[in-house]
């Protein structure tokens, strides 16, 4: 019998922690085998679940359009998404978006080493929508919950994930709970809406 390959689940994760996994792998050496990225909290992401304010979009293609998105988190954070010829729909979604918008964005993370030495995280898009202020709210919820979860199981597990996440990266965990809380906080903080 044939199995059919399922799609990795996509990980919740605020811009902080992304931004700061720099490490990836894969786990065999097939051409196809999935690309991961290493969450600094001790989890393997092969795709990610981000909703946030697109702010600004931009063709910075050369000879064919490649659209850049910049989606700014809760507490500032920012993703960056790169859409051409191979991503048709989220290219056409970055076209036609007027920023401020709020997007739910589904895709692969990439990094990529600059010519100082750096590496850059960025998504590529499998899908983007646009989404109202409640499922905005709903993402940040579930992502806090979903952060605290992971930083938990770093504290008292220890999963191959969690022992690689320990020798590859020196940023101190307790960083992403205060993202999280602070995630949290800006709900509470948010204008309440008036009748007229």
């Amino acid at each position: 019998m044939a199995t059919t390959p399922t799609r990795k689940v996509a990980r919740r994760v605020f811009a902080r922690e992304f931004n700061d996994a720099t490490y990836t792998f894969k786990e065999s050496d097939d051409d196809r085998a999935p690309l991961y990225v290493l969450l600094p909290t001790g989890e393997r992401a092969n795709r990610i679940f981000v909703v946030g304010t697109l702010t600004e979009t931009e063709d910075v293609g050369q000879d064919s359009e490649y659209w850049q998105g910049r989606i700014v988190g809760p507490n500032g954070g920012t993703f960056f998404t790169y859409a051409g010829q191979y991503q048709p729909d989220a290219a056409s979604m970055l076209r036609e978006l007027e920023p401020p918008e709020y997007v739910a964005l589904v895709g692969k993370p990439r990094t990529y080493e600059t010519d100082e030495g750096d590496i850059n995280v960025s998504v590529r898009p499998e899908s983007i929508t646009a989404v109202d202020e409640a499922v905005r709210n709903r993402w940040v919820v579930e992502t806090a919950e979903r952060t605290l979860e992971r930083i938990e199981a770093f504290e008292n597990g220890s999963s191959e994930y969690i022992q690689m996440a320990k020798s590859e990266y020196d940023s101190p965990i307790e960083t992403y709970r205060e993202q999280a809380i602070e995630a949290l906080e800006s709900l509470d903080s948010q204008p309440e809406a008036t009748a007229d």
